[in-house]
């Protein structure tokens, strides 16, 4: 699969290391790096993109300014790509408004497209819209990137008799490594610490994505969405081994 990595800062750089590390040998990768400034609207895009640009069979951008959205039907057009993934992880960087027209635009081109947010909540089959809203799609080839980044799955080893992590394995990886990050802090924990553990380990990372607090995200931040979902993921598989205490209430001595 050749693959296209739109970035314009360290958000996108992180990403893409992540990815050449982490990745299937089969990829090719290349990088585009945007230009630093964009005006409010783009007239035109023939003044922003390059003359030559790398055949594509997958977009990912990674960029961190909503003109660089802007370019992506013409850098669809140029690659050759039949499919884009456009992380947003900050919502200044693709509006809401923005999102519905470029799914739009790379519609009516016969392009696939997803918009993951935040883009941890990215599986084989859908990605978060809202807080509690996932979209759906089908796409061979957004699908095989998601087989090793998106959402944070962890296979965790766990001693019935101690209830301590003895290994913890990433199936898949979030976008920006932060699940091999946070399976490393995680071994030698017990299960009733790990859910929590697992949290700040993600924070500590650190999560790039954005501290706004969104209405359609329940008045909630993406960092923090973010996080619940690598939790829950922990959380699910330590629940069978957790220590519940019970307390009797006593009575005051005289």
């Amino acid at each position: 699969m050749k693959i296209l990595v739109i970035i314009s800062g360290e958000y996108g750089n992180r990403h893409v290391k992540n990815i050449k590390a982490n990745g299937p040998d089969t990829w090719e990768i290349q990088t585009w790096q945007t230009p630093p400034v964009f005006p409010p609207f783009i007239d035109d895009p023939e003044d922003f993109l390059p003359d030559e640009m790398p055949a594509s069979d997958l977009l990912l951008s990674f960029a961190e300014h909503k003109g660089a959205a802007e370019l992506l039907p013409d850098i669809a057009k140029r690659t050759g790509a039949s499919a884009v993934l456009v992380a947003v992880d900050d919502e200044t960087w693709l509006p809401r408004g923005l999102d519905n027209q470029l799914h739009g635009w790379l519609k009516a081109m016969d392009v696939a497209c997803v918009t993951p947010k935040p883009l941890c909540s990215l599986t084989e089959t859908e990605y978060g819209v809202t807080r509690f809203e996932m979209a759906s799609y089908d796409n061979p080839l957004i699908a095989e990137f998601a087989r090793y980044f998106g959402k944070p799955k962890l296979d965790l080893e766990i001693d019935p008799e101690t209830s301590t992590i003895t290994s913890a394995t990433v199936k898949r990886d979030a976008v920006c490594g932060c699940a091999h990050f946070v399976a490393e802090g995680l071994v030698g924990l017990t299960a009733n610490e790990a859910e929590e553990k697992a949290g700040l380990l993600h924070h500590h990372y650190p999560c790039l994505a954005s501290m706004v607090k969104l209405p359609h995200f329940d008045h909630d931040t993406l960092m923090h969405v973010s996080g619940q979902l690598l939790k829950n993921n922990v959380g699910d598989q330590v629940k069978p081994y957790k220590t519940v205490r019970q307390f009797k209430p006593g009575k005051y001595s005289e």
